[in-house]
């Protein structure tokens, strides 16, 4: 691309911070900059028309891990390393809550359930048997308990008469998010741009710049945030897989009267009620090969999961109808722990929020601007 003076001088000249990624992580990175250095020239680029990745496709659970999901990583991690992740998603919940005000978000504290089959019942059990441990070992972090049974009152077929309810779990409305999140970056006194259809190819740590390579132009920055998350792979970032995440959602449903949101088999399924419509997303776990991968797109078999899902166990008699489908592409790896860290002198990166970018994108995009610094 061959650019005028006056695009140069406006856009890319004399750059303090480059951002890579307008996600929740990258944008809260741009405002952390912009709160820590006021008069610094801050630029985002963003390859996609809309954030690409997971930010605006995701199913706008302010979670932190079912019961299921937590035992799961007990098994994997420990105690210390748990406490502390659900204690990050926690943080992170609360600070996009008070940066953009829950009327923006259209946050809603209906609470989170887990289901469980009629064939779950050992599952269950165990949650049981093991609730009264992980209450006591989360309870420094949220002040109280956070996990009990409840009796299954939404009608759902095929299920265990008790559920597992989350009081302290709410959902929120994706796309107004984002909007409040860029709305944000690009006002005030000294707004952030971005550019969006902008892709980096390759960057280069000089020393003093960081000489970047993008699909359009090339342009120097004194320092460089990548926060591409399920992409960061592409970038040198091997720790990083990208897992497709396939999403539906339903026509309005006259008389529906499920409210919340609910997580099923670990967290690999989760819906929620979005006004009148079900969204319900999940099924990675049917094809973990197929489901690493950087492209959008749905595939017959988990889209045939997700609607026998509807018809079996959320909606059983209620005639319903798909309005629509998507897929997310979130960034995954052998540990739940975020990656933050500094990749060379002058370029850090923010990725892996495995699945929870919605409850620590907040919080890693933070860490991440302040990794600038150092």
């Amino acid at each position: 691309m061959e650019l005028s003076y006056w695009e140069l001088k406006t856009w890319l000249d004399e750059l303090d911070f480059c951002v890579v990624g307008s996600g929740i992580t990258g944008l809260s990175c741009a405002l952390e900059l912009r709160r820590t250095h006021p008069q610094a020239r801050i630029l985002i680029l963003e390859k996609g028309v809309f954030p690409q990745g997971a930010s605006t496709k995701n199913a706008g659970f302010a979670c932190f891990g079912s019961l299921t999901e937590i035992l799961s990583d007990l098994n994997h991690h420990s105690e210390e390393t748990v406490t502390a992740l659900v204690s990050q998603r926690w943080k992170g919940i609360q600070l996009l809550r008070q940066r953009l005000g829950d009327k923006a978000l259209e946050y809603k504290s209906w609470g989170g359930y887990e289901i469980f089959r009629e064939t779950d019942t050992a599952v269950f059990d165990r949650c049981m048997h093991e609730m009264d441990r992980v209450n006591t070992l989360l309870e420094p972090v949220f002040g109280q308990s956070c996990f009990r049974p409840v009796p299954n009152k939404f009608g759902f077929g095929n299920t265990l008469p008790k559920l597992i309810l989350n009081p302290l779990e709410g959902q929120l409305h994706t796309g107004k998010m984002m909007q409040a999140l860029l709305h944000k970056v690009q006002g005030g006194p000294h707004p952030i741009l971005i550019l969006n259809g902008v892709a980096l190819n390759e960057y280069t740590d000089l020393g003093e710049r960081v000489a970047i390579s993008t699909n359009h132009f090339d342009f120097q920055t004194r320092k460089l945030l990548l926060a591409t998350n399920g992409f960061a792979g592409n970038l040198g970032v091997p720790e990083v897989k990208p897992a497709r995440a396939q999403v539906l959602i339903t026509e309005p449903i006259p008389g529906l009267s499920i409210q919340g949101t609910f997580h099923m088999d670990e967290g690999f399924y989760y819906f929620r009620n979005v006004g009148q419509r079900i969204l319900l997303g999940g099924g990675r776990n049917l094809d973990p090969e197929g489901e690493t991968t950087r492209t959008f797109g749905q595939t017959p078999l988990i889209q045939e999961s997700l609607e026998g899902l509807l018809r079996e166990v959320i909606l059983p008699g209620i005639p319903f109808q798909i309005g629509h489908r998507w897929s997310g592409i979130m960034g995954v790896g052998p540990q739940k722990k975020p990656i933050v860290t500094k990749v060379s002198d002058n370029v850090a990166c923010g990725v892996r929020l495995g699945g929870m970018g919605v409850a620590i994108g907040s919080h890693v995009g933070t860490e991440l601007a302040g990794l600038a610094g150092a």
